[in-house]
C-alpha cells in the first residue's frame, strides 16, 4: 500500500500567539472576577461568550466562537460605541459609565476591557474557521437557561449594602438598571419579553449575517478557498475548491 500523507495547508488556523496570550488572559481574568465578584459572575452572557472563545481559539472548533458570537456580538458593539463616546463626554446609552469612574480600581478597569475587543476578536476567529449555522439554536438555548437560573436562582438589584460587587439583575432579567428592578411591567412579563426579544432583536439577525457573509457558502468565505495538500510516494498533489465547490487538480514534482 503507498504510504500517503495528507498535510491540510489551511489559512483557517488560528495562530499560536493568539492562543497563548488568550488564554494567559483567561488565567488573570478568572482568578480575580472570582475574587471580586463571586462565581455567580461568570454567568453574565460576555463571560460565557468568552469561555465559548477561548475553547474555539484551542480545539479549532467553529461552534463555540459562532454561539459567542450570536450571543454577544451586537450587545458589545453598543458596549464599544458608548466607551468611545464616554472618552470624549458623550456616552450613548450609559452603559460603560463604571469605566470611567475613579472609585474603580485601573487594573479592574483594564481587564474590563476585554468586551471592548472580544467582538472584534470572535469576528477575526469565525473569518478564520468560517460560521457553524447551528450556532442559533446552540447559544438561544444556552441564553435561555442562563437567564431561567439569574431570575429564579440570583438576586435581583439592588446589591446588599455588605455586598456592593455582588453580581445582581444577571443578564437583566429584572430589567435594564441594576439600581432598581424594572416598574413597567410584572416581573415574569418582563422576564418572558427578555426570553422572546433577545433572539428576536440580537441573536436572529447576527445569525443571518454572519451565515451571509461567514456561513460554509458566505460571500467572504467563498473569496478564500480552502487548500489541501496530498504528498504520495513524494509528489505532491493540490486540490483547490473554487467559489462553485468544484474542485481543480494540479500536480507538481
Amino acid at each position: 500500500m503507498s504510504d500517503i500523507t495528507e498535510i491540510t495547508r489551511s489559512s483557517r488556523r488560528i495562530p499560536l500567539v493568539l492562543k497563548v496570550a488568550l488564554t494567559a488572559f483567561v488565567c488573570v481574568q478568572v482568578p480575580f472576577y472570582w475574587s471580586a465578584y463571586g462565581p455567580t459572575n461568570f454567568l453574565y452572557f460576555c463571560d460565557i461568550a468568552l469561555f465559548l472563545t477561548l475553547a474555539s481559539v484551542l480545539s479549532e472548533k467553529r461552534l463555540p466562537a459562532s454561539m459567542a458570537a450570536v450571543g454577544i456580538l451586537l450587545p458589545q458593539l453598543v458596549w464599544v460605541i458608548d466607551f468611545v463616546g464616554g472618552m470624549f463626554g458623550h456616552p450613548v446609552v450609559g452603559m460603560t459609565s463604571y469605566m470611567f469612574q475613579e472609585s474603580q480600581p485601573l487594573y479592574a478597569r483594564a481587564i474590563s476591557l476585554f468586551h471592548g475587543w472580544l467582538p472584534f476578536l470572535l469576528l477575526y476567529v469565525i473569518y478564520r474557521q468560517g460560521y457553524d449555522r447551528r450556532a442559533l439554536v446552540a447559544w438561544t438555548v444556552l441564553a435561555w437557561g442562563l437567564m431561567l437560573i439569574a431570575y429564579f436562582y440570583l438576586p435581583p438589584p439592588p446589591p446588599p449594602v455588605n455586598q456592593p460587587n455582588l453580581p445582581v439583575n444577571v443578564n437583566y432579567v429584572y430589567g435594564i438598571s441594576d439600581d432598581k428592578p424594572q416598574e413597567w411591567m410584572p416581573p415574569l412579563a418582563w422576564l418572558g419579553v427578555m426570553l422572546v426579544g433577545l433572539p428576536l432583536v440580537f441573536f436572529i439577525p447576527t445569525h443571518l449575517l454572519l451565515s451571509r457573509l461567514l456561513g460554509p457558502a458566505g460571500i467572504l468565505r467563498r473569496q478564500r478557498p480552502p487548500c489541501t495538500i496530498v504528498v504520495v510516494e513524494g509528489s505532491r498533489s493540490e486540490t483547490v475548491a473554487d467559489q462553485h465547490g468544484s474542485e481543480r487538480l494540479g500536480r507538481s514534482g
